[in-house]
């Protein structure tokens, strides 16, 4: 039993929740906005699928594979860009990340074939890898671990806001822009041409942005006080004590809890980027026409994800307990997915077993990265997040791959699903055989 806090310990309590709120409110919705611009930058594809698989003449299989060559550059790409944010500073690096990516993305408009589709997906990988790992070891500066569950649902809120907001946006922008002319004698562009430059230019602006509004450490920081920093740099000094790997690059790569990581984070994205990349077509296969209503459709389930993920990271953190707040998400996406099957022909049905899955795969993803940092620290953890990152991200390609392969040869989502299901309780029963002495913190 524990002892109750004497009277000269509450104001100390008290005072250290007020420091980290400040923190919480200067950092956190920056980094908000900058995953949104950068989830919606990742996945509008998907709308663009919608006109330009028909103007160009891309099979399923086509754009399943162009949409997944996204995660091969990001893979190659993803260790190295985490090295470097250690080694420069996160805001210079991820200033460059998010300039590079904004001006890949607006290349978009020039794609013609799919050569050229498929190179500028690799290339936006490439150009973006570092950057959520980037965040999540940014947040190691900043929050200790059982501060840091809610933490990361809030920043991860942005793929839920990116969908809400992002999918009735790319569907009325190629809608509103449908045969308006470019630049440069460039006449009738298509409405995908459109999307892809408009929702690039955020990007870039937000890039640079980013080089005056973030601070590299907790000591740099001039909106804190002395009293401030210090309260800050305790907990996350108290936090280290606990972490097990530290030191050279190669020590994560001989940890074997990272590669439990790997294959626990690589069937949740298996889900993840199923949603995303594909429900527009899944809510299209309805019945339901026109761009802008399938994009309002489509930002239901999103809207459910996004309530779904902050009273989970919320109750993660409250609790101290890690496994069973993910294991209960991933085992309601793969009754989501099982259910979405069966229900094709209704757009009612069809959407609400949608919006479950997506409140059950999207919240997993926050949730997960508890599990590496309560063990991860040093050189060790800027590698093995990247890793485990890199290669869960590698189920972003197989993902959108496998469905368009199997709805090109079934004519039908039904399968596809049914794989997502699998995947996910092999997610559940992996979490299952983690430590809790060690990751509920």
């Amino acid at each position: 039993m524990s002892l109750p806090k004497t009277a000269s310990e509450v104001p100390d309590v008290a005072r250290e929740n007020a420091v980290f709120r400040k923190v919480v409110r200067r950092i956190v919705p920056f980094l908000v906005l900058c995953y949104v611009v950068s989830y919606l930058d990742r996945v509008n594809v998907g709308f663009a699928k919608l006109q330009m698989s028909d103007d160009l003449g891309f099979s399923e299989a086509a754009y399943g594979l162009g949409a997944g060559l996204f995660f091969i550059g990001y893979f190659l790409f993803e260790v190295p860009s985490n090295l470097m944010l250690q080694r420069i500073g996160a805001r210079t690096w991820i200033a460059r990340i998010m300039i590079s990516w904004g001006l890949v993305s607006a290349s978009f408009v020039f794609v013609t074939n799919e050569a050229t589709f498929y190179a500028l997906r690799f290339l936006l990988g490439a150009a973006e890898a570092g950057f959520y790992p980037g965040v999540i070891l940014y947040c190691t500066y900043w929050f200790p671990s059982h501060r840091r569950a809610r933490v990361i649902a809030l920043f991860m809120s942005a793929i839920p806001v990116a969908g809400i907001f992002g999918n009735p946006l790319s569907g009325w922008i190629m809608d509103r822009f449908q045969g308006v002319s470019g630049w440069q004698g460039w006449q009738g562009w298509q409405g995908w041409q459109w999307m892809f430059l408009l929702e690039a230019i955020p990007a870039v602006l937000i890039g640079v942005a980013t080089l005056f509004y973030l601070d590299n450490s907790v000591r740099a920081a001039k909106w804190l006080t002395d009293e401030e920093k210090a309260v800050v740099e305790r907990a996350i000094a108290e936090d280290a004590a606990h972490q097990t790997v530290h030191g050279r690059v190669w020590d994560a790569f001989r940890e074997p809890r990272v590669w439990l990581m790997c294959l626990i984070y690589f069937c949740f994205v298996m889900g993840q980027y199923a949603l995303t990349f594909w429900m527009p077509t899944f809510i299209e296969s309805t019945g339901i026409e026109g761009n802008l209503a399938i994009g309002a459709l489509s930002a239901v389930p999103f809207l459910a994800a996004l309530v779904t993920m902050n009273l989970f990271g919320r109750s993660a953190d409250k609790r101290r307990e890690r496994r069973w707040h993910l294991v209960v998400p991933s085992l309601m996406g793969a009754v989501g997915f099982s259910l979405a099957a069966g229900w094709s022909g209704s757009t009612a049905l069809s959407l609400a077993a949608l919006s479950f899955a997506a409140a059950g795969v999207l919240t997993c993803a926050p949730l997960f990265w508890s599990l590496p940092t309560a063990f991860l620290g040093g050189t060790a953890a800027a590698v093995g997040l990247a890793a485990i990152n890199s290669v869960g991200n590698l189920a972003g390609f197989v993902s959108p791959y496998m469905i368009g392969a199997l709805k090109d040869a079934t004519g039908s989502t039904s399968l596809p699903m049914y794989v997502l299901a699998f995947s996910l309780v092999v997610g559940a029963a992996a979490v299952l055989t983690t430590d809790k002495q060690v990751v509920n913190r």
